[in-house]
């Protein structure tokens, strides 16, 4: 499949799992185009060529600071977006992280996070996409 094809993306994101058995939700800022200030897990679009777990890791270390190891690939999703009424199908490949590194810094100053335990997710305002990408992350738990 060519990466580049026009309307098309792909992502690789990673649902970071510590040895408590908690995840790290980040809240997007409020300057983003695309769901601000929603709760979700670290990703974004893949480079060129890029190895997608290799892009999920470089996207940790950019959104928390976070050094990690893939633990598994855990899934794959995909959804729509929209941006200046052009749509594009954004592919989403999920890796169940192991944080190598414990100290969290967030690019912007009004973005949050938050380790929660699975029984905590829907206390903060997260979307269905993230929940279920969370939910196929710690399916085998």
């Amino acid at each position: 499949m060519d990466m580049d094809t026009p309307g098309e993306k792909r992502l690789a994101a990673a649902v970071v799992r510590d040895d408590k058995g908690r995840v790290l939700l980040v809240r997007r800022s409020e300057t983003e185009r695309f769901l601000p200030r929603v709760w979700g897990v670290p990703c974004g679009k893949l480079e060129p060529g890029e190895d997608p777990r290799d892009g999920a890791l470089r996207e940790l270390k950019e959104e928390t600071g976070l050094l990690g190891e893939i633990v598994r690939k855990v899934g794959e999703s995909s959804f729509v977006s929209d941006y200046r009424g052009q749509e594009t199908k954004n592919w989403q490949d999920n890796f169940l992280v192991r944080p190598l590194t414990d100290l969290v810094t967030l690019p912007l100053p009004d973005q949050a996070h938050a380790w929660l335990y699975p029984s905590e997710l829907t206390g903060v305002d997260i979307d269905t996409y993230n929940l279920d990408v969370v939910r196929q992350a710690l399916t085998d738990f």
